[in-house]
């Protein structure tokens, strides 16, 4: 009754969604919480929740992958990852991460209590819930089987005809062994160590006929694996759910029911699973037209700071626009779930590592931008020349500059030179396979995206070099100089003359 009254007074206080002031008023709860089980519980063992505040550390099992978490350019990142630093927010206490590549392994801890719990996209299962407790649903997924183009698609288990792969130990082993059942002569491969995204590359280079995914892992990764398409889905959708040990003592399960119960009455839930799993192209969506349309309308009210900042920097200003465009397409009050804000989406802590005390004000937002891709320029080896060295360094702006040199890395052990773009950009999509980023130091990363990202800009800093070009003809003519000899932008643009060769 006296926890509940102070959990009560706590969570009426006006925090309302602000992350600081979320922190520091459940940093107040378990503060006061602990007080209060110093007094109440001083002649009998401390409960689970009891013992992860005093220790101020919520461990949990989980799996280093894109639908769960993994390392971003600023830190870690990714769907369940979110969810989890919420909850560790939500309790006052620091989240530590414990990894397990095998669900089978992950469950069989976790009954034998050796974490807090488990966070994996775990599908709740009558088989898995006589072993584990669940919490409530935070997302429903459907599993879903995989084909691949130009093969006959089935249109059911009867029509299967090939090898069939599935993650061992997972709930599409449960389902299949349902299946048989009905259909004796199906049959299929496991293994453990795979990733969804994984059986979707198989899939597509046909190393297999068939594979079963979750809907989520298929709707982020299916424009990556276009050969790897969807045939069926298998039965209802699936509830996933965070897995606690099956012991009385439920006082940390009966916090998450309450603080995912909180997420889902404050659509948050919905919100995190758009953010994390919806499949929008940011660049594709823009539209050439819209890009021409804020080329004339956003562009010009940051062209002369940008061009200050190009001067003080040696940088191109057309690249610094480029890749405004491309972090916030020119909004200066952009934000992501990730933190990062404003025009050149600056996390908090580069912020203040680079003396920008306001990340919304454009012109420090560009400034702060602009020295942070010239410092990791300049962790780029002096040796690799243009435009080797710039993208190599809008790659590291992207995905952080320990997966770059893990893509780096490889792309030399896979015998490519680390020193060309043409040869690491075909190596980075890697990072996000098991079988290569399970033996990096910075493990898995969405290794596509800082592909798409640095082409990106470097397309949008032509086609910007290119405008100026001809607004500049267009102004001499106005002024009758119309006998100045203004190039036209080659149909294949030279990069040492858009951009020279001692500077980004």
């Amino acid at each position: 009754m006296l926890l509940a009254a102070v959990r009560h007074y706590i969570d009426t206080l006006p925090a309302r969604l602000n992350p600081a002031r979320i922190r520091a008023r459940r940093l107040l709860f378990s503060t006061l919480l602990i007080m209060l089980c110093s007094m109440l519980g001083a002649s009998r063992p401390p409960t689970v929740l009891e013992q992860v505040l005093q220790t101020g550390t919520l461990k949990v099992l989980s799996r280093n992958g894109p639908t769960t978490y993994y390392e971003g350019p600023h830190g870690k990142t990714g769907f369940e990852y979110a969810l989890l630093q919420g909850f560790a927010d939500y309790l006052g206490v620091e989240l530590e991460l414990l990894d397990e590549a095998s669900l089978a392994n992950m469950l069989r801890r976790i009954e034998a209590g050796q974490a807090n719990l488990a966070a994996a996209g775990l599908s709740i299962t009558p088989q898995r819930a006589r072993k584990v407790l669940f919490t409530q649903p935070y997302l429903e997924v459907t599993q879903q089987l995989i084909y691949r183009r130009g093969a006959p698609k089935p249109k059911s288990i009867a029509d299967l005809d090939g090898d069939l792969l599935v993650i061992g130990g997972s709930s599409h082993v449960e389902r299949l062994r349902e299946l048989q059942a009905e259909y004796p002569e199906l049959s299929w491969r496991e293994q453990s160590s795979l990733e969804m995204i994984d059986l979707l590359e198989m899939v597509h280079r046909g190393e297999i006929d068939y594979a079963i995914v979750d809907s989520n892992a298929y709707a982020i990764n299916a424009q990556t694996f276009p050969k790897a398409q969807l045939a069926f889905e298998l039965g209802e959708a699936e509830q996933l759910g965070w897995a606690f040990t099956r012991q009385a003592d439920r006082s940390l399960l009966d916090q998450a029911q309450a603080y995912l119960q909180m997420l889902e009455e404050n659509d948050q839930l919905e919100a995190l699973a758009y953010e994390y799993f919806d499949t929008t192209d940011r660049v594709s969506t823009s539209g050439a037209l819209l890009f021409t349309h804020r080329l004339e309308s956003r562009l010009p009210q940051w062209q002369d700071t940008m061009q200050a900042v190009a001067e003080e920097t040696g940088l191109s200003w057309q690249l610094l626009a480029a890749m405004s465009y491309q972090e916030s397409h020119w909004d200066p009050s952009a934000r992501s779930h990730t933190g990062v804000r404003g025009l050149m989406m600056l996390t908090l802590t580069t912020a203040r590592e680079l003396g920008i005390k306001n990340r919304l004000d454009p012109e420090q937002s560009i400034r702060g931008g602009a020295r942070y891709l010239k410092s990791l320029y300049e962790r780029i080896p002096a040796r690799i020349s243009e435009p080797d060295r710039t993208l190599l360094a809008l790659a590291a702006y992207n995905v952080g500059m320990g997966h770059l040199e893990d893509a780096r890395r490889l792309t030399q052990h896979l015998g490519d030179n680390p020193d060309l773009w043409e040869d690491v950009q075909k190596h980075l999509p890697k990072l996000a396979k098991r079988k290569y980023y399970s033996g990096l130091k910075y493990g898995y990363a969405r290794g596509w995206e800082p592909v798409k990202y640095a082409n990106n800009i470097f397309k949008y800093r032509d086609i910007i070099a290119w405008h100026d070009q001809q607004e500049q003809r267009r102004l001499a003519m106005a002024a009758g100089s119309d006998n100045i000899d203004t190039p036209e932008l080659p149909e294949e643009p030279d990069d040492s003359a858009l951009m020279p060769m001692s500077v980004l």
